[in-house]
């Protein structure tokens, strides 16, 4: 019962919008739970966002990627120029940049696993029979997942630690480190639904008789 009482706490804090609330309520137990939940059900309704809008489930990921990059190369590129011939520096160009490469590599690593790139042993599961290439399929799921949602709500109770506290990026007067900080847990949101996406993939090949594993391309389409 203790628990179901703290999951109803983290509950009521987020229903309150209110940073202290919600980073008192993620220090129990519950937060784990509550986490897996938010996860699954997130998960799987970026899913089905997926499935009626096949555009985003081709380009969400990489056009934040690719937006964040050019960020991170347009203001280095202005700040050389601004030190060097201006002699002049902006405070937060050398603050601004990491929070930016840090959306881009935790997109970045969503996008990843629905194109099956990270450390996938290709070469060492195609000469596994059929079953022990889908019992690995589903260990890679299950693994995902549950990676997935230890990050989700340590990254979450980070950002209502700094949102809570009014964290402000260096270099800057009113730009809070949260609004970075969230990121990262939505963007684990989006793994979770490449997870189930891939699952179910997997899934139907081994129904129809399609092959289980496939070469990963880095970089290619989905």
């Amino acid at each position: 019962m203790a628990l179901w009482s703290e999951i109803s706490d983290i509950i009521r804090a987020f229903a309150s919008q209110d940073s202290w609330e919600i980073r008192n309520a993620l220090t129990s137990n519950g937060a784990w739970v509550f986490g897996a939940i938010a996860a699954a059900i997130g998960g799987l309704a970026v899913l089905g966002i997926y499935r009626k809008l096949p555009w985003l489930d081709r380009h969400l990921e990489r056009t934040i990627m690719v937006y964040s990059y050019l960020a991170i190369a347009f203001i280095i590129f202005w700040g050389v120029i601004d030190r060097f011939i201006f002699s002049n520096q902006q405070p937060w160009s050398t603050t601004i940049p990491p929070l930016l490469f840090m959306i881009m590599a935790w997109f970045g690593a969503a996008f990843n696993v629905r194109l099956r790139t990270h450390l996938s042993f290709a070469e060492f599961r195609t000469v596994m029979p059929r079953s022990g290439q889908m019992a690995c399929l589903i260990l890679d799921a299950v693994l995902w997942f549950i990676f997935a949602v230890i990050v989700l709500v340590t990254t979450t109770r980070m950002t209502a630690l700094s949102a809570s506290n009014f964290q402000i990026v260096l270099g800057t007067d009113n730009v809070m480190q949260w609004w970075f900080l969230i990121t990262v847990p939505m963007s684990f949101v989006l793994m979770v639904a490449r997870v189930f996406e891939n699952l179910a993939e997997d899934i139907g090949n081994w129904r129809s008789g399609d092959p289980l594993i496939k070469q990963a391309v880095i970089g290619g389409d989905v």
